[in-house]
């Protein structure tokens, strides 16, 4: 299953190392943009960033990421574009 255009990332993750498999299939999708919310939730994003730019040898990797520290969930989905009634256009994800 294809992930959705816009994915709300959970954290704590379970296990980092499943990042990498993440960011891979988010770039296979096309995912659009990840936002990250919780615990730890900035440094997630970077990791993330790190994983899209890799060798830097591929300019065409690319994914629009973000961090929500003090944010609430219903603040993090109007950034996202989503009424919080109707999560259809999101893909909430935890790891």
């Amino acid at each position: 299953m294809a992930f959705a255009r816009k994915i709300l990332l959970h954290t704590p993750i379970s296990d980092e190392r499943l990042l990498d498999d993440f960011v891979e299939q988010c770039l296979k999708d096309g995912v659009e943009i990840v936002a990250v919310f919780g615990p730890g939730c900035a440094r997630i994003e970077d990791l993330i960033d790190w994983i899209v730019v890799g060798d830097g040898s591929d300019d065409g990797r690319f994914l629009l990421t973000s961090s929500h520290p003090r944010d609430s969930l219903e603040d993090v989905m109007n950034m996202l574009g989503v009424e919080m009634a109707s999560h259809a256009s999101v893909q909430e994800v935890r790891l």
